[in-house]
């Protein structure tokens, strides 16, 4: 079954999330559970943490469809000591709220080396970080989103991943997000039946089936390996509906949360819509 969803705005409350979700027909969403553009933000309230739970038992979604994301400030490969520490304590606090939410899983960028470092020392820069955090807390997994490989981002490459993932100390706590428009961008063609399974083979060879916790389904509007990251629309950008076709039919996608992060919220319905159509 396909989980098919959205990444839905929390104004006024996180316990709005799944509401916002459940009006777009979603069968899974996605969420801010702080705001994203600062580096401190306040506390979830109690009561706020127990209406969201509430909110999410009553619309029929259970953790495993839910996948929060940081905050776009944060680094945990900053070659900065200041601005290191500063992002290890958000995310840090990022994963305590998806705690307190009762959520199990936490989806973020890498990190950037922003011509700094070594990208390989960076890399291992973002699995200490991940393995001092994880240490720190229990039940919330850490889930890697690969990137466009725009600027000094990392995790572009399915074998950058490998390499954080390696470097995890407790396997049973990260996982892997893939965002369809970074993977075009980064250089990784599926969009005919051939390319689909070369590339779906080499992330399985690489990385592996096992950690694939969900996915940001995003059209594109860039070429492939344009390292550029441009979201777009389902059937606005370069991919083709034979990809969507495919991603739809193929059975490893079953029961992960597939998120929207396309360019137009008002689409989302119909986008939800016309996915599910095609996983019938």
């Amino acid at each position: 079954m396909k989980l098919i969803g959205a990444h839905v705005s929390v104004e006024g409350g996180v316990s709005n999330a799944p509401l916002n979700a459940r009006a777009i027909g979603a069968g899974a969403f996605a969420l801010f559970t702080r705001n994203p553009s600062r580096w401190a933000s306040k506390p979830i309230s109690p009561k706020e943490a127990e209406a969201f739970r509430k909110n999410c038992a009553e619309c029929g979604y259970t953790p495993d469809a839910i996948l929060p994301h940081d905050s776009y400030l944060i680094n945990l490969g900053s070659p900065d000591a200041e601005k290191l520490e500063k992002s290890r304590a958000a995310f840090l606090d990022e994963l305590e709220r998806c705690s307190q939410l009762g959520l199990t899983m936490l989806n973020f960028h890498p990190g950037s080396h922003l011509g700094l470092i070594d990208p390989d020392a960076c890399l291992d820069l973002i699995a200490e970080s991940l393995n001092i955090l994880l240490d720190k807390t229990s039940g919330v997994k850490a889930v890697i989103e690969n990137t466009a490989g725009q600027g000094s981002n990392l995790g572009y490459t399915f074998e950058q991943i490998a390499r954080i993932i390696d470097r995890v100390e407790d396997k049973t706590r990260v996982g892997v997000c893939i965002d369809t428009c970074h993977a075009h961008s980064a250089g990784y063609d599926m969009t005919t039946p051939e390319a689909y399974q070369k590339t779906w083979s080499h992330f399985g060879e690489t990385i592996g089936f096992d950690y694939l916790c969900g996915m940001h389904i995003n059209d594109t509007l860039k070429a492939l390996g344009s390292k550029v990251d441009r979201h777009a629309p389902i059937g606005q950008g370069v991919l083709g509906e034979t990809f969507w076709k495919m991603l739809m039919a193929d059975p490893r996608m079953d029961n992960i949360p597939l998120i929207l992060e396309t360019t137009d919220e008002s689409l989302w319905p119909e986008e939800i819509s016309y996915l599910k159509s095609l996983s019938e």
